[in-house]
């Protein structure tokens, strides 16, 4: 309301003429003078008026702390920065991204760009569409079985079912929601023993007239991550990889889709990706909306609805500099080498405990324990004060949880370990 009384007198003044308007390196400085010549305010590019009304503040300096969250999670500086200087102007367009129309030439050429550094990156074959969607895993749990669970099976009647391997939390919301339009067959799952581990390959009982099977690659929750690709055989092959896509090399060609959410290794929230085998299309339930139909997306090159144009340009972004950084193959060296040093830390600890088993245990989300649950806040808050945030556990499971995307460097690894080791010194 004060606002709106200042801009009022402001204009009263403009239109009696007793206020003059001077730009001063416009568009950075405007000036607003008496008619007598005396200054009233100055309002600069931070939009604050340099008056004792509204002073100038200093620039708060830039810290950047270790982000572990589980998502959405911390991206890489270089592609930060680049955006920061792109956000005005993209390239010389006069227009942020933001602004941009979907449909546009320059929108486009930034789609097209993301789509071709994907397919580079996880050698996407011919056979394959890729598709920028919205709604998360969450939806595409819904939208998987709308577009397949109708296939024909081998006997050319439709499937309306589906095998599914229970590996943990997502496993289990992707059941839920499928059940809602075909028959759920659990064709191997760990809930009943309470194991944190992927069903042995050996144990899964398939229905070779099911329409796909669906997987979890990696649960964010449980910290459970599938470590080969199963073979199913003539059933496609459906995974939830949300949360370790581009984490490591992948053989696409075994996988009938693969689907995932984009704020664990890809770029903000807001963006799904799909990656389809052509065969696959053409198959959704007449209750799937036309948004949701794979084949309709596929057509109108993910551009039928309006794409969350500023997730995929960031996406594109986060592409380039997984090429920059050696591709997929140095990402998985990386990945690994984090991992591997907060769990030999955990092992080594009689204080901390990891519940996984260890040839299921995540690259990407490592749970962890204290020994004393009493001591959680007092470890949260010794890690924020140490610049190490977003390490408290999933409500489901309690305890810590540090998620090791791609972004996060080796020095933040490496600081975790140090604070476990200090942590246990101090309280073990």
């Amino acid at each position: 309301k004060a606002l709106i009384r200042a801009s009022a007198s402001i204009m009263d003044l403009l239109m009696a003429g007793l206020l003059d308007v001077m730009v001063m390196g416009a568009p950075h400085m405007l000036s607003l003078r008496q008619s007598d010549g005396k200054a009233l305010a100055h309002v600069g590019t931070a939009g604050r008026p340099d008056n004792p009304l509204h002073p100038n503040r200093s620039p708060t300096p830039m810290t950047r702390v270790f982000n572990f969250s589980a998502g959405p999670a911390a991206l890489p500086e270089p592609v930060l920065r680049q955006a920061a200087a792109e956000m005005l102007d993209w390239q010389g367009s006069g227009m942020s991204v933001m602004e941009m129309s979907h449909r546009g030439p320059e929108f486009t050429a930034i789609a097209a760009e993301a789509q071709d550094l994907l397919r580079r990156l996880l050698a996407v074959p011919a056979t394959h569409r890729i598709l920028f969607m919205q709604g998360g895993a969450l939806a595409e749990n819904a939208i998987v079985p709308m577009n397949l669970i109708g296939r024909a099976g081998p006997d050319g009647r439709a499937a309306g079912r589906a095998d599914f391997v229970d590996s943990g939390q997502w496993s289990r919301k992707s059941m839920a929601e499928a059940a809602k339009y075909g028959r759920v067959q659990v064709a191997a799952s760990n809930e009943a023993s309470g194991t944190l581990a992927v069903p042995p390959r050996n144990t899964w009982q398939l229905d070779p007239g099911a329409a796909y099977v669906h997987v979890c690659s990696n649960e964010t929750i449980d910290g459970v991550q599938m470590h080969f690709t199963p073979d199913v055989g003539a059933v496609p092959l459906v995974a939830d990889m949300s949360s370790d896509i581009l984490s490591r090399p992948v053989d696409v060609s075994r996988y009938g889709l693969i689907y995932g959410g984009a704020q664990k290794n890809i770029g903000p929230a807001g963006l799904t990706l799909v990656i389809v085998h052509e065969d696959l299309l053409g198959h959704a339930l007449h209750c799937t909306p036309t948004a949701f139909d794979y084949s309709v997306v596929a057509e109108h090159g993910s551009m039928y609805n309006t794409p969350p144009t500023y997730a995929i340009y960031i996406a594109g972004l986060v592409f380039r500099w997984i090429e920059q950084q050696g591709g997929l193959a140095a990402m998985a060296a990386h990945n690994q080498a984090k991992a591997a040093l907060l769990y030999d830390a955990l092992d080594a600890s009689r204080y901390f405990s990891s519940r996984v088993a260890p040839d299921s245990r995540s690259w990407m989300n490592v749970p962890f324990h204290l020994r004393d649950p009493a001591l959680d806040a007092a470890f949260l808050a010794g890690a924020r004060a140490r610049g190490m945030v977003q390490l408290k556990g999933h409500r489901v499971v309690g305890g810590m949880r540090a998620s090791l995307y791609n972004a996060m460097p080796l020095a933040g690894v490496q600081a975790l370990v140090q604070y476990l080791f200090d942590f246990e010194a101090e309280h073990g």
